[in-house]
């Protein structure tokens, strides 16, 4: 696995609320998604603002299911699926803790989670809507 950050996904309680703050008083502008996350494309590195429940969702449980809930989370993003699925393996026979197998995810992609000593959760994702550029930084635009 590379050595970079891909996506820092913060937890909201209000996500019209969150989004409104990133762009009036901050100054970034959203980049086009669905009603139900936010993204700001940050230079190649990805602010993406997703409420709190929706985001244990994504690792199949509840807020209730995780009383070391942080509300941000970490993403690496590859090139494909095989990717995703190779640093996995590595990371299971490293004996790391896999918070949710990869597979393929709601939002089109396919993704799995893993979690450091200390709980905190990082993604390692395929996003076939966003291209990794030769330097490893994000463009939000199809490859």
């Amino acid at each position: 696995m590379e050595a970079r950050v891909s996506v820092i996904t913060l937890g909201v309680a209000d996500l019209k609320n969150a989004a409104a703050f990133y762009e009036e008083v901050v100054g970034w502008k959203a980049a086009e998604s669905s009603p139900s996350i936010a993204f700001f494309d940050l230079n190649g590195v990805v602010l993406a603002l997703f409420p709190h429940a929706e985001m244990v969702k994504e690792w199949d449980q509840t807020l209730d299911d995780v009383p070391d809930y942080r509300g941000f989370a970490l993403a690496h993003n590859v090139g494909s699926i095989d990717e995703v699925d190779a640093i996995f393996a590595r990371l299971e026979e490293k004996g790391a803790t896999i918070v949710k197998k990869p597979q393929t995810a709601f939002w089109g992609g396919y993704s799995g989670y893993f979690a450091d000593p200390d709980g905190n959760k990082w993604e390692v994702a395929y996003n076939p809507c966003w291209t990794i550029r030769e330097d490893g930084r994000i463009s939000m635009s199809s490859p």
